[in-house]
């Protein structure tokens, strides 16, 4: 089975992982410290801060706890995305309001999320979805203008640029995920670079069970029995072990990159003009692809879906919209057409950097084969 999406590690991940079981600590280390320099050296956040975490879920949560959010405050979200942006709005006590996104490149649709703003609306959650980050000047103009403050959850694209800087590097609460399949793996984890430093501070502590440790004299390193708790936290730190890993993927970063990019150009080359699909734009030599989504019109998805397994060809719907959920449903009363024609019609091909050119080209075969 060719996989619709898989990690690439080796043999500099497996060594690390053995120095990391020899330290006999798992937990927030010196080396979670050290992945945090890194990934701020990498995508150029200067002053920002970088705060790791055991995961993208959790640096969504941190990010919007760190907005002071009320009971019943309302977040603009679009509804095609990942269960875990709703989840991460749920968590804080704030209400996601499910907002369409554009049919051509599956991006929040700035002029409905403009027709759900209430006097409770306090923020907006823009998705990256598939690694682009769109138009970002124009969002935080946007956002601005209404007085709203922006969380980017960037789970899908980390390496991607906008404006010749890396999404991350610039702009409000940005949040990674470095699950198994992600653009670079930790195994698990996650990363929030923030705006300030007092930011990075509440989300440190947070992550933490809200706990501040008094320095040891002499320099030494903060007590483990000497504590205070000062705010509501969570056990959301991420482990050495992770960072370890983390650490070799970031050498391999720049490779892993190309090769997605390449991938979905010859994709984009191959599959452009093929009767029943619509490709989605994005600019390659900018967005790094988490995903290669495209639309399947005509009512053939399901079709295509059976003709490719059946040549041992994974693929996958990304995502069900969440308004369509049993526990969101009740979140609108406004229709989202768009959303739910699109959840009808998107697909994900296999992208990951193990992918072989035999392989891309046998998979584009296959569609060819099925749809003309």
């Amino acid at each position: 089975m060719i996989r619709v999406s898989q990690p690439v590690t080796g043999a500099e991940e497996l060594d690390a992982l053995k120095r990391g079981l020899e330290m006999a600590y798992f937990g927030h280390s010196a080396n979670v410290v050290e992945l945090e320099k890194a990934l701020a050296d990498f995508l150029g956040t200067g002053e920002r801060p970088v705060v790791c975490v055991n995961s993208g879920t959790a640096a969504l949560q941190l990010a919007l706890a760190c907005l002071d959010l009320q009971p019943g405050d309302e977040v603009l979200v679009p509804s095609l995305t990942f269960v875990a942006s709703f989840q991460a709005i749920t968590a804080v006590g704030a209400k996601p309001v499910p907002c369409e996104v554009r049919e051509n490149d599956l991006l929040l649709d700035l002029d409905d999320a403009d027709r759900r703003i209430t006097p409770r609306t306090k923020a907006v959650m823009v998705v990256h979805y598939a690694g682009n980050p769109g138009d970002l000047a124009g969002l935080y103009a946007w956002a601005k203008e209404r007085g709203l403050r922006v969380v980017e959850d960037a789970a899908h694209a980390f390496g991607s640029s906008y404006g010749g800087k890396k999404v991350g590097s610039q702009g409000d609460m940005v949040c990674f995920s470095f699950d198994s399949l992600k653009n670079i793996t930790c195994g698990e984890g996650g990363a929030l670079v923030c705006p300030d430093a007092e930011s990075a501070r509440r989300a440190g502590l947070m992550r933490g069970l809200g706990m501040q440790r008094p320095q040891a004299t002499q320099g030494g390193p903060p007590s483990r029995s000497a504590y205070d708790v000062v705010c509501q936290g969570w056990r959301y730190h991420m482990s050495n072990l992770n960072a370890l890993v983390g650490l070799e993927q970031i050498k391999k970063a720049p490779g892993f990159f190309a090769r997605r990019q390449a991938i979905a150009k010859r994709y984009d080359q191959a599959l452009a003009g093929v009767p029943g699909l619509a490709l989605l734009p994005m600019d390659y030599d900018q967005a790094v692809p988490f995903l290669y989504t495209l639309r399947v019109l005509e009512g053939r998805r399901a079709g295509l879906i059976e003709h490719l397994r059946g040549q041992d060809i994974e693929t996958a719907v990304n995502y069900p919209p969440n308004h369509m959920h049993s526990l969101y449903q009740g979140l609108t009363n406004a229709p989202l057409p768009v959303t739910e024609k699109l959840c009808e019609q998107i697909l994900s091909l296999p992208m990951h950097g193990a992918l072989s050119d035999e392989q891309v080209g046998f998979i584009i075969e296959q569609v060819k084969n099925f749809l003309t």
